[in-house]
């Protein structure tokens, strides 16, 4: 069964013998490798929200779970991260920075992780993440760093214009896509 101490215990040696995303990806690669293990260890996912399971100024581990239909708007790190799926789905779209200096970005690329699935991203990369499934979905999520000080940058979702990003909004979005997933319970009963 995923054993957390031993999970974060593993990424801590493997951030110790290189400092990049490389070796910690193997880690959380091996551990969604079996999604029903971190299930039984972490729980079944039962509303929206980040879990933080381990905070240190060089690395951060949370479990995220993403409300149905859920979207996240674009976003940097300043920070590698890898991305282990052990249920439902996380769609990433890719942002770069437009050319012209405006400091507006443009859409890059994307990818669907599945169940079982792990991810690195660089740490300029700019994301916006999307739950495309009507259930929640559960990932965690390796940091390289402290997630919870770094000052990052967020874009506007319509015009895509760049601001500092605000921790406290982007935790709410999930508190709305518990109201959001309680009230088409709701409908459907």
């Amino acid at each position: 069964m995923f054993d957390l101490e031993q999970f974060t215990a593993d990424c801590r040696a493997a951030l110790s013998a290189d400092s990049s995303h490389k070796l910690v990806r193997e880690v959380v690669a091996r551990a969604v490798s079996d999604p029903n293990s971190v299930l039984k260890g972490i729980g079944e996912p039962k509303r929206a929200g980040v879990q933080k399971l381990y905070h240190a100024p060089d690395l951060t581990i949370l479990n995220v779970i993403w409300g149905p239909m859920m979207t996240v708007m674009p976003h940097n790190h300043q920070m590698w991260a890898v991305i282990g799926i052990y249920s439902g789905r996380e769609d990433n779209m890719f942002w770069r920075r437009r050319p012209d200096g405006s400091g507006r970005v443009e859409a890059a690329g994307a990818r669907a992780l599945c169940v079982g699935e792990a991810e690195p991203l660089g740490h300029n990369i700019i994301h916006s993440v999307t739950n495309p499934i009507p259930r929640l979905t559960g990932a965690i999520h390796v940091y390289g760093g402290d997630f919870f000080a770094a000052e990052r940058s967020e874009w506007d979702p319509e015009s895509l214009d760049e601001c500092r990003y605000d921790l406290a909004k982007n935790m709410k979005l999930f508190e709305d896509a518990n109201a959001l997933t309680k009230y088409y319970a709701e409908r459907r009963s």
